[in-house]
């Protein structure tokens, strides 16, 4: 397991890039992004990567671009923020902005060129997803946007890739007892051209709210 800093340095592309980031954008925190929301949740979010004029400048993931919207709007829906907004009139994180029972992080901590992270980059963060992942009880429901959140989790995980594919709406009961859901990212991309809808990812969360609610009864 890592200990996660926002002073890590140990992927040199990334860092050089942020490096370059702060000098164009002096007000960006443009760092290594840490996880938001409960210590011990019973329900963890897993994302791709901080987003450039998003989770780069705020600090916070999915906090300032498209994808945190349908995010953070879904999770106030069904029970799992205090509230829809996660930025404040003046573009800042929304300090009144609170998880309930969960807990948000990325595959990559630190923002990609292009939004894409190298495979190397993904393996020397998974240490930090492990932690996360340590920290969940046995039934907690574990969300992975997208291919290689999903990928990123069954390395953290020690599982083999090939044995459990992802696919949007999909549930893997891992032997470890954390429930893995999948979903298409949240993206303006996915979203725009009708990947995915408002309607599949609330009814991926609400999966995960029924799931939460036939554990607690276990």
């Amino acid at each position: 397991m890592s200990l996660f800093s926002t002073e890590c340095r140990r992927c040199p592309r990334l860092s050089e890039f942020l490096l370059h980031v702060r000098q164009q954008y002096p007000g960006y925190h443009a760092r290594p992004v840490e996880s938001f929301g409960e210590i011990n949740p019973r329900f963890l979010i897993v994302g791709l990567a901080p987003g450039m004029h998003g989770a780069n400048r705020t600090g916070r993931p999915f906090s300032g671009d498209y994808a945190g919207n349908l995010l953070y709007a879904s999770l106030h829906k069904f029970g799992f923020a205090t509230c829809a907004e996660p930025l404040t009139v003046a573009g800042e994180a929304n300090p009144e902005l609170r998880l309930q029972g969960c807990r948000i992080t990325n595959a990559v901590r630190c923002l990609p060129p292009q939004n894409k992270p190298e495979p190397a980059e993904i393996r020397e963060c998974n240490g930090y997803l492990v932690s996360e992942l340590a920290q969940l009880q046995s039934g907690a429901a574990v969300l992975a946007l997208g291919t290689i959140a999903h990928q990123a989790v069954l390395s953290a995980c020690k599982l083999r890739k090939s044995a459990w594919p992802f696919s949007h709406g999909a549930q893997h009961e891992l032997p470890n007892g954390l429930h893995l859901f999948d979903s298409y990212h949240c993206s303006r991309y996915n979203t725009q051209t009708r990947r995915l809808t408002t309607v599949m990812f609330e009814a991926v969360i609400h999966e995960i709210e029924s799931h939460l609610g036939r554990a607690a009864t276990v």
